[in-house]
This record gives C-alpha cells, structure tokens and sequence, in this order.
C-alpha cells in the first residue's frame, strides 16, 4: 500500500513540476531583491563581529536601503530576471556581475562623494566589497541551484521512456544540439557523449560528456555505453558516409536521427525540434543540387507563368519553387477540385505579392485551354498534368491518349498559337524503350513537343522553345512505392513487391523540381533533359531500410510479400532508348539526351488518327496504333504482348 502511495505521488510531483510555467519576470526579480537583502544581512554580521566601527552618517536602514536601491535599478538596467532559470547560460553570468560590479562602483563613488562634500563617510569600503561578493554569489547559486535541480529531476523521470543516445560530431554544430535537447522539456534523450571521426584522447569532455573515437566501430562503441540512438550533427559529413553509418547501426537496431538545415543556432527549441529520425531521402547516394538561379530568375521573374497539373505533388512544388522567383502571375491549372483548393489556401498563408489564380480545367478540352491561354497569355508553361498509374493506364489505353497526348498536344498546340516563350514537358523515364500503354503514351507526347521544335527551327521561325525533363520515381509523390510502404508498416505489414530484382532510379520532389527549372531555363528547343538520378535501388533493399528505420526487424515483425509483376512493369527503367547518347551541360546533374527525332506533318497525321480511332475504346486498336507511332514500344506482362510484331 505504501509502495503504491508512494508511486502515485511521485507521478503527481512529477507531472505537476514538468507542467510548471516559467517564473514570471517580477517573481525573479522579487527573489533577486531577497536575496540582496539576505546579502546585506549576513555582510551586517561579518563585519560587526569583526568589532569594526561603523560611520553613524546614516541610520543603518537607510543605508542598508540604499543599497538595495542602487542594486534593483542596476538590475533593471542589465535585466537580470528576464532570463529562464532552468536555462541560464554563460550571457545570464555576465549580466549579474555587470549588474554588482556597477552597484559597488556606484556606491564607493557616493561614498566618497559623500566625504568630499560633508567630510564623513557612509560605508566601510572592506564592507562594500564584502557585500558585493556575497551578492553576487548567492544570485550565482540560485540560478545554479534551479538549473541543476530541473536536470537532475529530468534524470529522474522514467528513464526507459527516453532513449539513450550519442551525438556523432565534435563541432559547433553538434555542440549545440547537444545543448539545445540537454535543455529539451520533456525530454527524449539522455545524451551519453560524442563520437569523432578522428583519434581522441581518453580524458577529453564536452560539457561534462565524453568524447569517442569511432576507431572501435559505431555499434560496438554503443553497445558498450548501452545507447540505442544515435544523433548525426556533423555537418560535413558525406552522403556516402552518413549511409554507411545508418546501414551500420540499423543493422543493430539502433534508431538513427539526423538534423536538417537551421535557421537560427541560437534557438533552442527549434534546434531540439528538428532532431528528427532519418528518413528514406536523407540517404540517396547524391550530392547535393546547386541550382544557376539567375539563369532561373531571368526567365521567370516579372513573367505570367501557366502550370499544368498545378495540383499535383510536381506540379504543386513547381508552384511554390516559381513562388520564390518573384513572376508577376502564377496560373494554376487542374481538373482535381479539392487538391487545387488545398494547395490555393496555402498559397494564401504566403507572404508573397505574386498573383495567383486558380483555374478548374481539363486540359484534354481545347476550347476551355484555349480559353485560359487567350485571357492569361501566359509567357511560360509548364506542363506536369498526366496519368502516371502504369496498370491503371493498361486498363485504360484510352484515357492515356485523351489526357497524356491529346491534352499535351493542346496546350503544345496552344502556345504556339499565343506566343508562349517556353513550353516545359514533364515526362517519365518509363517513355525510354516503353513495356507498357502509360510510358509509350509520354513517349508520343515527347516525340509530338519535340517535332514541334525542329519544324520552327527549319521553317527560321524563332517562336515557342519546346523542351523536354526526363526522371525517374520520385520520393513521396502521389502513389509512390516509399507512402504506400509506409502506410503497410504503419497497417502491422505485409509491404508488397511485385518482384524481388526490380529496381528503379529515386529522387526527392524537391530535387526534381529544381532540376525541371533549370533544365527549362536553359534549353535552346527541342531537347530532352535527362537527370542524374544517383544509383538505382533494389526495392526489396528500399523495403528492409524502412522496416529497420521505423524500428522493426524485417520478415520477423514486418512481413515481405512478393506478388509478382504487374502488368506492363519492367525489373528496371533506362533513362536513354537503345540508339541514343547524352550531351553534358553546365550542370553535371543534367545532361541532354541526343534521339532521333520525327518529322512533324506524318507525326502530326498519326496522332490525330489516334485520338479519332480513341474515340471507339477498342483497346487493341488503340495500342496496336501506339506500337505503329513508338516501335519500340514492347508491351511486358500485358495482354497486349500478342500485337508486338
């Protein structure tokens, strides 16, 4: 009965003590001003038993009064309460001594003033600086005694349910981390020490914690400090390192959490708050983008900007990168209602005098295109509107010619009509050596928008500047492997994969949106940007690091469930057809694809015939003619394996 009373009581202490507000201002400052009169007290005390004589030019509490006058307005100068104890730091020090050092001078200058003026003086000058010491000493260890009560309380507090961790780094950086989650309330680290990457001598301490080299190896060093986190803060570390470290310690399941960029180091809470577990992004073996923003700035700012698929996951981080670049108007355009309103809500919260407008539309309608461009006439398009599903779009051929060529073919169309400056394609690399209807159709909209080009180009025309990006899978977009994968671990399992070999080339939204941008800034017409897309992924690998990165053990707490190819699904993606070569550009992450290109009057002929012969729905009509358009297109694991030639 007692154990249990006991217990209940600690918890109400506990809870009661972590929900405690900071101290108001004038409470500390009321505190300050006690403790200034106990100085004064105990100085009274020392010196009198130290038989000394006092000056009777002032009543001893006027004296004892002016003191204390002469130190609260120092305080009030210098703002000694407006810290928070719990976190008083080396800035709140200096502010006491500055505070008492000016109150002593203050008063040995009355003092001898006093002197000079009436011939007596009013304090013992050992006495002043007896009292100065004792002043700021005791200020000293109150804010000491708060500080290192609330931490060794915090020590205290369930120790199972925060986890013991290490900071990889020995810099500015991680030092600060270190700080700002030592300050963490509550807390979700008891912080162990640090490990360098370099030889350490056994005695050297960061704030109390020691410092290891990771000579031993990471786990093996854990495992002997009994850490199960660690803390990567160590800014210049490379991709290739930081992976081979997580890989390391998801091998042991020891949970891996790393620190995005800060905006202010001075910050605290905001430090602690983007300590975060690390995510699938944070370990694609690339380095990092470097975008030529004035080649971006120059074709983007003051322009009216038309993005397709504005809704989209590209599309709407297309909208918020153009945002930066200062365009005079920004048209979004999407047939998908609640999305596109999300995203115009957001954009509203934007400090931005950019103007938006948001436009319900499908681009697969001429006359409701033809529309927006003759309002707008927008100097730049973007176009990421399409369907992407590859065996949604095996089951309907149909609506991937309607939305992938006939509404790419209109607003292609349409900008040459109104004079756009830039029209930008989004494509897949699934349009490079097509195995199913969704890739062959990006395929034919990328040959129509590049045939467009070489007809301005010979006919001297100086017109629109068609220009093609080519990528892979990107993290997180909108039916992508890496969400529905989470959403399996999240279920208790199994994740699915179609095959245990394939692979695919990753990158993040972000990155391909940067990348989009540029490659539309530079291009002359009628290239197709291919991106360095980094190393391509196992997926079954990609499947396992999430498992372990959501800290289960795969197979055993996480099932892996093959379930074999879908339809028109390849093992792996190329970003070049067979016969193609690539050509470098001032950007090592972009390089142009060199292809064969059509001519555009019996291209043009074919694509209308099938858009007309679309019309009937007759699925093999429809691919058979997509094969006559794209010949390599090579349906796989299709239905539509039979009309290959």
């Amino acid at each position: 009965m007692n154990n249990a009373t006991d217990f209940i009581g600690r918890k109400f202490l506990e809870k009661y003590i972590l929900s405690l507000e900071y101290l108001p201002r004038w409470i500390i400052f009321c505190i300050d001003v006690v403790i200034l009169i106990l100085a004064n007290t105990i100085t009274y005390t020392i010196v009198k038993n130290l038989q000394v004589e006092f000056y009777s030019t002032l009543s001893v509490p006027v004296r004892f009064g002016i003191i204390i006058i002469v130190n609260t307005v120092f305080f009030l100068i210098f703002k000694t309460y407006s810290g928070i104890i719990r976190h008083s730091s080396f800035i709140d020090v200096i502010k006491l001594l500055l505070a008492t050092t000016s109150s002593i001078l203050v008063l040995v200058v009355f003092n001898y003033s006093s002197y000079l003026i009436f011939g007596k003086k009013i304090y013992l000058v050992p006495g002043l600086i007896i009292n100065f010491v004792i002043t700021f000493v005791l200020l000293f260890l109150f804010r000491v005694f708060v500080k290192k009560f609330f931490e060794l309380f915090k020590k205290q507090i369930d120790s199972e349910e925060v986890l013991r961790a290490m900071v990889y780094g020995t810099d500015a950086n991680a030092i600060f981390v270190a700080n700002a989650l030592k300050s963490e309330m509550p807390s979700r680290f008891k912080l162990l020490g640090f490990i360098s990457k370099s030889e350490v001598k056994s005695a050297r301490t960061i704030h109390g914690l020691s410092i290891y080299s990771q000579k031993r190896g990471i786990p093996v060093l854990m495992r002997s400090r009994n850490a199960n986190a660690l803390i990567i803060a160590d800014k210049s570390l490379s991709t290739a390192d930081k992976i081979t470290i997580v890989d390391r310690c998801l091998e042991f399941n020891i949970k891996v959490f790393t620190l995005p960029a800060i905006s202010d180091w001075d910050d605290a809470n905001e430090i602690s708050r983007k300590v975060k577990n690390i995510e699938i992004a944070d370990l694609l073996e690339r380095n990092p983008i470097v975008l030529d923003n004035r080649l971006i700035s120059r074709q983007v700012k003051s322009k009216t900007i038309l993005i397709s698929g504005a809704a989209g996951s590209i599309g709407s981080e297309i909208v918020w990168q153009i945002l930066s670049f200062q365009p005079e108007k920004i048209i979004l355009v999407d047939q998908a209602e609640t999305p596109l309103h999300h995203l115009s809500l957001e954009l509203n919260k934007a400090e931005s005098t950019v103007e938006v407008i948001s436009l319900i539309a499908d681009i697969r309608s001429y006359e409701a295109m033809d529309d927006i461009f003759k309002k707008h006439s927008p100097s730049i398009v973007y176009h990421a509107a399409a369907y992407k599903h590859v065996p949604l779009m095996e089951e309907n051929p149909a609506q991937a010619i309607f939305t992938n060529v006939k509404g790419t073919k209109n607003l292609a169309d349409l900008s040459i009509k109104y004079n756009v400056g830039r029209f930008v394609m989004v494509s897949t690399d699934k349009a490079v050596n097509p195995s199913n209807v969704m890739g062959a159709s990006k395929r034919i909209a990328e040959k129509y928008v590049q045939s467009l080009s070489f007809k301005d180009k010979a006919a001297g025309s100086l017109g629109t500047k068609f220009i093609t990006t080519r990528f892979g899978n990107v993290l997180g977009s909108n039916g992508s492997v890496v969400p529905l994968f989470t959403k399996q671990i999240e279920n208790g399992g199994p994740i699915t994969i179609t095959h245990q070999d394939i692979i695919r080339y990753f990158m993040t939204i972000p990155e391909a949106c940067q990348l989009v941008l540029e490659a539309g800034a530079m291009g002359n017409g009628g290239e197709i940007y291919i991106f360095d897309m980094g190393k391509p992924v196992k997926i079954i690998d990609l499947a396992r690091k999430m498992i372990k990165l959501a800290g289960f053990i795969p197979d055993k707490d996480i099932k892996i469930k093959i379930v074999g190819l879908r339809p028109g699904e390849k093992l792996y993606e190329e970003l070049l057809n067979d016969t193609s070569k690539t050509v470098p550009t001032h950007n090592e992450k972009i390089m142009i694809a060199q292809e064969n290109h059509n001519d555009y009057l019996s291209l043009h002929v074919a694509i209308n015939e099938l858009i007309n012969c679309t019309n009937c729905f007759d699925n093999d009509i429809i691919v058979s003619k997509m094969k006559e358009i794209v010949p390599e297109f090579k349906s796989m694991n299709s239905t539509f394996q039979i009309l290959d030639k």
